[in-house]
């Protein structure tokens, strides 16, 4: 098998067990959580950065201002997301994360067309619209817009658009984005310390062993997709994207035994029909541009 896809699929199948660990830390308010994933991420990812040599480009990129405007919007906006999801897992709001995920390829087509101005055909039209009503079902449903979801979405989408135009590589572009956090994070444990708030090295041992791992559940699935996405065709790393969602949605139903109403499960299927357009019309417009066309015959 390729190595990219092996890689790929690692790198999701992390992604998609992130619940686990995050139901672990639920203990632990997601302010805290989320500010040592900031730190801890940030001295694995420099430390990756030095031994790969790239420390001196590293600090050269970091005191630019063009790096340091994309890069610290791209900042806010994970760490919203980030947030977000650490939250809504231990809340059990992880049926909701797993539908922000599905949606957000498509979001992530709309904003191209919003913001770069880029065209879409017909059936990704179709695809946007009948997501869409999904979402909008499950908002009359519910009686509740599905806002996680929503949340996780569009920040998501925002930071992919952000990451598009940024001059710097994944990794590069992470580093950066966790130093321009690390003060903000570094203060605010030291003040949750200082009130008497803080859960590192307060809540057992096993407990500051996971905040550290934070780092790692980050850096590592990165790693992996980023070493996958020089190997493997996008359109490949765009269907295996949907691994992650999906290993969630698994773990919120039967694993964590999240409600799943027949309301809820109709939503699902719209957006995951839209997906399913979406999917189905990139491979026939693929398949249709690499057939030759046979030349005329006089």
């Amino acid at each position: 098998m390729n190595r990219g896809v092996l890689y790929a699929a690692a790198a999701f199948v992390l992604w998609g067990l992130l619940p686990v660990y995050w139901k672990w830390l639920q203990n632990s308010p997601a302010s805290m959580v989320l500010c040592h994933r900031i730190i801890w991420s940030f001295f694995m990812l420099a430390f990756v950065v030095a031994v790969t040599g790239q420390w001196n480009r590293f600090r050269r990129d970091f005191f630019s201002a063009r790096v340091m405007r994309a890069y610290t919007v791209a900042g806010a906006l994970i760490s919203i997301n980030w947030l977000t999801y650490i939250w809504a897992v231990g809340a059990g709001f992880i049926l909701e994360t797993s539908l922000g995920y599905f949606i957000n390829p498509l979001l992530s087509v709309l904003m191209g067309v919003v913001v770069l101005h880029e065209r879409l055909r017909t059936g990704q039209w179709a695809a946007i619209a009948l997501a869409a009503a999904g979402v909008c079902y499950l908002w009359v449903a519910h009686g509740s817009l599905p806002w996680i979801a929503l949340v996780l979405a569009v920040t998501f989408s925002l930071y992919g658009l952000v990451k598009k135009i940024a001059p710097l590589g994944s990794l590069q572009g992470l580093t950066v984005e966790t130093a321009v956090l690390l003060l903000p994070a570094l203060a605010f444990l030291v003040y949750s310390g200082q009130a008497g708030r803080g859960a590192f090295l307060h809540t057992g041992a096993l407990t500051g062993v996971l905040l550290v791992g934070t780092g790692l559940v980050t850096v590592v699935p990165m790693l992996l997709f980023a070493s996958a996405a020089r190997r493997i065709d996008l359109s490949v790393l765009g269907i295996m994207q949907y691994i992650a969602p999906t290993m969630q949605f698994v773990l919120g139903v039967f694993v964590y035994h999240e409600p799943f109403t027949r309301e809820r499960f109709t939503g699902f299927v719209i957006v995951w029909s839209a997906l399913g357009i979406y999917a189905a019309e990139g491979y026939i417009n693929r398949r249709s541009r690499s057939i030759p066309v046979a030349p005329n015959e006089a």
